[in-house]
């Protein structure tokens, strides 16, 4: 009469196991949101629709990036996410390059001999595919025009 039912170890067993899965699956989730595409997309938007030589500057809570001429896509401890520009293409730049240079504020004509070859290094931009690199902490984006020459350059 004092004995425990035969049924009652199962299902410790089992609540047991239950239990030991949940704090697993809790446990290997990700402590860390996706970085917010969008809102850089956003940004980046914002300054390719002025009609007139405009700049900003976005944080960045990622850890790489991939800048296409139609897309960005970031990538963090918390998954990776993308958005589309609404207002493109743009010039894709690294930091370190001539038109980074531009996108942080540079004059062209600073950087580049010719309004020509400041062209081509654009188109060149905008060709190369987009590969993931490692991301700096702020995304400059920069429109710009010299001498019929009208890009907006982001830089990450």
């Amino acid at each position: 009469m004092l004995d425990a039912p035969l049924d009652t170890l199962y299902t410790w067993t089992a609540l047991s196991v239950a239990a030991t899965v949940l704090i697993g699956t809790v446990a290997g989730l990700p402590v860390t949101p996706a970085p917010d595409a969008s809102g850089v997309a956003d940004a980046v938007d914002t300054v390719a629709v002025a009609d007139y030589d405009a700049t900003a500057e976005h944080d960045l809570d990622a850890d790489a990036v991939r800048i296409g001429p139609h897309r960005i896509g970031l990538r963090n401890d918390g998954g990776a996410a993308h958005a589309t520009f609404g207002f493109g293409p743009v010039t894709p730049a690294t930091p370190d390059s001539r038109l980074g240079s531009v996108a942080r504020g540079a004059p062209p004509s600073a950087v580049f001999d010719t309004a020509a070859e400041f062209d081509a290094a654009a188109e060149t931009a905008r060709d190369r595919d987009a590969s993931w690199r490692p991301a700096s902490e702020l995304l400059a984006v920069r429109h710009v025009s010299w001498e019929g020459t009208d890009v907006t350059v982001v830089s990450a």
